[in-house]
């Protein structure tokens, strides 16, 4: 597990530009899962604006959304897929083919649960899984107690995440209950998984993400297990960490070592 801390949000969105830059000219067909939230929009605009000045191109590009509230159409102004269009994809060149959004009022919850998981199979799985993270510790929609071997399907809210989404929706009453996201065990089959987080609002489960225990009672902790894990964080969302001076020098000093080994084994 990789983690990098910036100074501002800003800075940290441009090191995750970086990164998406290299998976996007890396691939033919590169395949990326995006969150929804406050904390990427900053990744997002910078996204357009790379776009923009003809630095990112995103036609081959295949966008997976992680998770929609049950009951929710994709043309309902809070859903998954409006959020998209508004923040990210009225501005860029992705082909409407390329972009899986999961039906939040399917026939059958079941058969869209195991669309999602054949979509992604079918692409020859994520390349790339961004996420923010919960005071909780939830990543996508798999609140605490999610089994850390999960696949996509029907969740239920926690009251605190739908007290969060009254603010959204208007009132509680008027908040969905359920929905269909990503499992823990999907978001681990992907080949690189980032968690993103800002502020000091997210610093306790920062730290419990990255050097607490591996519990699904805190899902976010999984990654500690993924092979190709990093998170993003800034000054703010990084200050408990027991770690962290020694995760700025790694990081700083990753190339030095690159370098370091390459001369090493040419000698």
């Amino acid at each position: 597990m990789e983690i990098i801390i910036k100074e501002t949000p800003e800075k940290v969105a441009d090191e995750i530009l970086k990164r998406l830059k290299k998976i996007i000219n890396k691939k033919r067909h590169p395949v990326i899962g995006l969150p929804t939230g406050n904390t990427p929009k900053i990744i997002y605009k910078k996204m357009i604006e790379a776009h923009k000045k003809g630095e990112m191109d995103f036609s081959d590009i295949i966008i997976f959304a992680h998770d929609e509230y049950v009951g929710i159409p994709g043309n309902h102004p809070n859903s998954t897929k409006t959020y998209f269009k508004e923040n990210l994809l009225n501005e860029l060149n992705i082909p409407e083919k390329n972009l899986f959004f999961i039906n939040g009022t399917p026939d059958d919850l079941k058969v869209e649960c195991r669309k999602v998981e054949e979509a992604i199979r079918d692409v020859g799985g994520i390349d790339f899984q961004l996420f923010g993270i919960g005071k909780d510790g939830h990543i996508g929609f798999n609140e605490p107690g999610s089994s850390l071997n999960s696949r996509t399907r029907v969740k239920p809210l926690t009251f605190s995440t739908i007290r969060y989404l009254s603010k959204i929706f208007g009132s509680e009453e008027e908040t969905p209950r359920f929905c269909i996201t990503m499992g823990v065990g999907t978001i681990m089959d992907s080949k690189e998984v980032a968690i993103v987080a800002f502020g000091y609002e997210k610093k306790d489960a920062v730290k419990r993400c990255v050097e607490g225990p591996i519990t699904s009672a805190f899902p976010a902790s999984i990654i500690q297990m993924h092979p190709k894990a990093k998170v993003y964080l800034d000054e703010k969302a990084a200050s408990l960490l027991d770690e962290k001076e020694y995760y700025k020098w790694a990081y700083e000093n990753k190339e030095k070592m690159y370098d370091y080994l390459k001369n090493k084994k040419e000698v």
